[in-house]
């Protein structure tokens, strides 16, 4: 199976960074209907489909770090996806940004 496999490092407590990915979990759950269940202290699968694209994979929590590995989405749609998790990883991982100012869908 192909993948994707995105990293995006940042400078939050693991708590903090913890509750910002509930945070995001909560929005693709009630903005796009993408399921996000956790299956360890630090890491959570996610599963669903947005618009025709089927979404397949895990995160991790790492001191400093946040990995997302799942299904190749296909050429079409490959970088469109890396894009937009790219985004929503900057935006919900800014220090800068406080966590109860962030959309939860």
């Amino acid at each position: 199976m192909a993948s994707i496999k995105i990293e995006h490092r940042h400078a939050l407590s693991s708590s903090e960074a913890k509750n910002r990915l509930q945070a995001l979990g909560d929005y693709l759950s009630r903005r796009h209907g993408v399921n996000v269940a956790w299956t360890s202290e630090n890491s959570a699968s996610v599963r669903g489909k947005y618009l025709i694209v089927n979404i397949e994979g895990k995160v991790e929590l790492a001191e400093g770090s946040i990995r997302f590995e799942g299904k190749d989405p296909g050429v079409l749609w490959r970088s469109k996806a890396k894009k937009y998790l790219e985004g929503k990883l900057a935006q919900y991982f800014s220090a800068n940004t406080p966590l109860g100012s962030l959309p939860r869908g």
